[in-house]
This record gives structure tokens, sequence and C-alpha cells, in this order.
């Protein structure tokens, strides 16, 4: 047993007693309900389509982005092949199914779409089970779909070399397991009052915090906070995605995590970042909204006029977003064709009032779109 300033927060006697200043935390609580509530109106505006596709697109990003921060990288039109089978979406030329992609997706759904079932320990362990399908984390054999037990040594999470190996945590022994995941999920499940955006940061703490499992500690404890969340706003759609914020500030996300479960049991710097990462994945969310609608109105507003394959795919491209201003030189490397051929196509686009001219000329000279909103 560690002593004195050395120990982990769960060696503390107060443990598990969280504590944080509720006070300090309540201007980014109330920015991130009303960025939630903003979002979920904007979105009750647009009808069950536009609806189903921005799921659509949150959750994938969700599935890529939370493997993503573990070191994995799955393909992300697998995943969004996946996520769409399972919501009756019809995005045409599915993918095959990939088990290692189906795990982590059937978790994301069940934890946001059915988020009033009671989290119990044999929910968790059925993810775990569904994130390891062959039984092993790469090369490694692990036990699956149950608790670990620490016959190889303590759960400890590292970086480095094997001769320079640095330990930043050390999780609870594995014969205090029971035990803390029912004070956990009791917590979990009971009713308490304090604000449910910060129920779901301290659930991600608390959980990554007792480590129960071999592998997949970190995505199980992403998919218990958006559980929560889920339960905040009583949606089953999910038109965000907190894990690619995450997966953007994974540096400060570890670092902190570091600290919080070195530290006193006070969540409230945890907590601030937890807050601050949401209202930013919330700001996301609401911006690639607006390109979406800016995309819809622009194919209305066009849509009796008739364009060739490669016209679509670049104009598609434009609405999309991409870095600096529309030149020959990048439409011919979109449509992979000739400048001249890359000409022709934007002087039709340009006669017919589709592009415009920006003020450049000569070398200079760009397109921007013609939207009227």
């Amino acid at each position: 047993m560690i002593s004195g300033d050395n120990l982990y927060v769960w060696q503390k006697s107060n443990w598990p007693h969280w504590r944080f200043n509720a006070e300090s935390l309540m201007p980014l609580m109330a920015q991130a309900h009303q960025a939630l509530g903003h979002l979920k109106g904007r979105m009750r505006d647009q009808g069950m389509g536009p609806q189903d596709q921005a799921t659509l697109a949150a959750l994938t990003e969700d599935v890529v982005k939370t493997s993503e921060i573990e070191g994995e990288h799955l393909d992300a039109d697998t995943v969004r092949s996946s996520i769409a089978r399972r919501l009756g979406v019809d995005v045409g030329g599915l993918k095959p199914a990939d088990r290692n992609v189906e795990g982590v997706v059937e978790m994301i759904i069940d934890a946001t779409s059915a988020h009033n079932i009671p989290l119990t320990v044999e929910r968790i362990q059925a993810w775990h089970a569904a994130l390891f399908p062959t039984g092993r984390s790469g090369l490694t054999d692990i036990r699956v779909g149950c608790w670990r037990d620490d016959a190889d040594g303590p759960m400890q999470v590292v970086s480095g070399s094997l001769h320079r190996r640095r330990v930043h945590y050390q999780a609870p022994p594995a014969h205090v397991l029971p035990g803390e995941m029912a004070d956990f999920l009791l917590w979990y499940e009971t009713f308490q009052e304090i604000d449910p955006l910060i129920k779901a940061g301290l659930a991600h703490l608390w959980f990554v915090t007792i480590h129960p499992l071999d592998d997949g500690n970190g995505r199980i404890a992403r998919a218990i906070g958006d559980m929560a969340l889920a339960r905040a706003d009583q949606g089953k759609q999910r038109f965000y995605s907190l894990s690619a914020q995450i997966q953007k500030e994974r540096k400060d996300y570890y670092a902190l995590l570091e600290k919080t479960q070195k530290g006193n049991l006070d969540a409230t710097e945890w907590l601030a970042w937890f807050l601050a990462c949401l209202l930013r994945a919330l700001q996301e969310a609401d911006q690639t909204l607006s390109r979406v609608l800016v995309k819809a109105n622009f194919w209305r507003q066009w849509a009796g006029t008739p364009f060739h394959a490669r016209q679509i795919k670049v104009l598609n491209r434009m609405l999309d977003g991409f870095d600096g201003k529309l030149t020959n030189k990048k439409w011919a490397a979109i449509g992979k064709c000739s400048s001249d051929t890359a000409l022709r196509d934007m002087n039709d686009l340009v006669t017919r009032g589709v592009l415009r001219k920006t003020e450049a000329t000569g070398r200079s000279t760009s397109y921007a779109l013609n939207i009227t909103l």
C-alpha cells in the first residue's frame, strides 16, 4: 500500500465520495444546457429525414473516434453501414458487416437509444464481450465479459518502452471489484440532486478509475457517460459526438484523468474540462448542422438544373467544406480531369449562375457558390 501524498483516490479514506465546487461550474453548466437546447430545437425543425441523417453522422463519428482514442482505427464507411442497418436509414451501397465494428456500434447504440434501461453488471459485461468477439485484444488473450483477475499483476495504465515505462495510474485490486462496481451502479441508478451533465462527467471518471476490465475501459466509460447524457436530454437520437471532441483534446483528457486519479477526490477541475469539452462538441455539431442545411438549400435551389457527375462531385465537396478557395487546379484535382476540362466545367456553371468569379483575376482567379439562404 502506498502511503501519504502518493495515494491514488481509491486508497483514500473517503473513497468513493467525490466532491466538486458546484458554484464554480455553474457558468459552464448553463452554457452547455443552452447549447444542447439550441441544437435540439434546430433539429426538431428539420423533420425525420434530416434528423436520421444527422444521427447517423454523429453516431458514426462517435464510434470511429472512441476507438481512435484507444489507438484502434475503424473504417468509417463500414461503421456508417453498420449503424444505418440498425437505424433503418437508407444510405445505399451498404458495406459488409465487420465483427470488430459491429461490437462497438452495438454498444454505442444500446447506450444512447436504450438509455432508460438500467445499467447493470450484466449489461456492461455484454458490452465488453461485444467489443472483443475473438477473446483477444490485439494478440493478447483477455478475460471477456467478466471482471479482470490481475493474474499477471496489478492493472496499470502505462506508457513508454519496456525499459523506460511510466506508470500513470494503478487501479484497485481485482478482489474488490464486485463491491466497487456495486457501489458505482447503485449511485448511477439512484437519483441525486446534481445536474445531469455533472453526473455524466462523474460517471465517466468513476468507472475509468475503477478500471474493472482487462481492456476497453475507456470506451465503456465514454459509453456510460453518453448514456447519462442521453438520460439528461431524454432523447433517443444523438446529434453530436463527445468522443470526437475528446479525441481532438486527448492529451488534456489523459492529463486530467491522471491528475484527478492521483488527487484528493475533488473532481472540480475534471468536471470543468468535461463540461467545456461537451460545450465545444455541441458547438461543432451546430456548425455541422449549418453546413448540412446550406447543402440542402443549395440542391433545392438548383433542383431543376442538369449537372454531369463530375460537377456534382466537386460541388458536393465545396458544400462539405474544404480548405482554401476553389481554383482551376483544385477542380482538376477533385474531378480527376485536365485543367482545360476543369475550366470548361466551371465556365459552364458561371454562365448558368451556379458559380461566380471572385474579385481576384489571372492566376489567382477563384470561384464561389451562389447560394440563396
